[in-house]
């Protein structure tokens, strides 16, 4: 099937502008943009921890397998149940969990039963233990009122019954999916394999850790934010370091990236500059387009596919300020990656919270100010701005715990204002 180009893309993205790009037009395009890895593995049930599962899972049993009881108490016949007084029952033997009550239970009869225990035959109804009071040698006395026919029993297959689906394709496998698969016998899982993601910074000024320091220069942090970022979304990496600003040197780290990746990330060198090499580059390796988008932080930014040795990657060019690399990402890269590993779960949920201070904020561009939510006296969600939201302070995106997003058309916001907020819980 060949794959539709830029422009094509493009030409179906309403409002389409890449010199002032809504985020929502860009985050449509890219939708568009973002191949599915197609090759499914399979791993054991515990490995398959953190990773998309490729084939529905049908089960083959009905969990429960039986009807059985939810709690300890005693199984009864709801019929024999008196509701203007007390209902005094024989208790026929003990149920346990695992094995099997042989013996017919009579009417007017009961049986003490443990929590998962089967429900013999006729027995519809489980009292509570406690609810109860000893009647005689072997009675049991149950208060008026204190159960209604049917309480307090799982029935068989209520959980999941035999050829339903379990477990949809597309779904992030969780610790709960776990536990169910197992109920299921299921010791290995069908899932997609690992989406491969090559990354690199680009710029002379850059040094990693461990170099001298050389006046005018800074130490490298987009490649471990964006390592951390990866590494939340289970990709396997591939750190090609820092490129300096050298078409040859770029030009070897592309093809690198292109021939060993699914995905391709710079941050650095999608801006206007004189000595930047990178957008070059990238246009010679395939087709490429350069945006402009109405955010803040984070306007610049390149977005395409890049070639080499026959194999196609999707390229995300990040502008190179430490927050703006950050911001891009969740606001686009996150969810291409997630669609391209084969996820089909809905984006990250946002919080409505109180913005604790007035905002100035014009319309015509989506901000992302950093925030620190927390419980007000009211019970409600409140945010507070970190303070300096200037796109290189980084040490703002370590201190706070969630994003305030002041969407495309939105203007100033009072204080006492709801915003939407999306949590870092879980995203970083």
């Amino acid at each position: 099937m060949t794959q539709p180009t830029l422009e094509q893309i493009a030409s179906c993205v309403a409002g389409y502008d890449p010199n002032a790009l809504p985020v929502a037009q860009a985050q449509e395009f890219i939708s568009r943009l973002v191949p599915r890895v197609s090759a499914v593995e399979s791993t054991a049930l515990r490995a398959s921890l953190g990773r998309v599962l490729a084939r529905d899972i049908v089960s083959a049993i009905d969990v429960p397998a039986h009807d059985n009881s939810a709690m300890d108490g005693y199984a009864l016949r709801g019929s024999d149940l008196t509701s203007d007084a007390d209902t005094v029952l024989e208790v026929a033997g003990t149920g346990f969990a695992g094995q099997a009550f042989e013996r017919t239970v009579s009417p007017g009869h009961c049986i003490r039963i443990m929590t998962g225990a089967v429900m013999p035959e006729g027995l519809d109804t489980v009292v509570p233990q406690e609810f109860t009071k000893p009647e005689g040698d072997r009675g049991v006395r149950i208060p008026a009122g204190s159960v209604r026919t049917g309480d307090n029993r799982r029935l068989r297959g209520e959980d999941l019954a035999r050829g339903s689906a379990a477990l949809h394709a597309g779904r992030l496998i969780r610790p709960a999916d776990l536990g169910l698969l197992a109920s299921l016998g299921q010791a290995e899982v069908p899932v997609w394999r690992r989406l491969r993601v090559a990354f690199f910074s680009t710029g002379d000024e850059l040094r990693s850790i461990g170099e001298l320091l050389d006046e005018g220069c800074v130490y490298d942090s987009n490649r471990y934010t964006i390592w951390g970022m990866l590494q939340r979304l289970g990709c396997e990496v591939l750190d090609l370091g820092v490129v300096r600003d050298d078409p040859a040197a770029l030009r070897a780290a592309f093809s690198e990236a292109a021939a060993n990746a699914d995905a391709v990330i710079t941050s650095g060198g999608v801006s206007v500059g004189e000595a930047d090499h990178t957008k070059k580059i990238m246009a010679e390796l395939g087709d490429v387009l350069f945006w402009r988008i109405a955010m803040r932080p984070g306007r610049p930014m390149a977005i395409g596919r890049i070639q080499s040795n026959g194999h196609d990657a999707i390229l995300f060019g990040l502008p190179g300020n430490p927050v703006a690399v950050m911001v891009t990402f969740y606001a686009f890269v996150r969810d291409a990656l997630r669609a391209m590993s084969g996820m089909t779960e809905a984006v990250q949920p946002m919080l409505r919270a109180a913005c604790t201070t007035p905002l100035r904020k014009k319309p015509g561009r989506t901000e992302y100010q950093r925030g620190i939510v927390t419980r007000a006296p009211d019970a409600r969600w409140q945010v507070a701005i970190t303070g300096s939201q200037g796109s290189g302070i980084l040490s703002s995106m370590s201190v706070a715990n969630g994003m305030v997003v002041l969407h495309h058309e939105q203007g100033n916001v009072a204080a006492g204002d709801e915003v939407d907020v999306i949590p870092f819980d879980g995203l970083v």
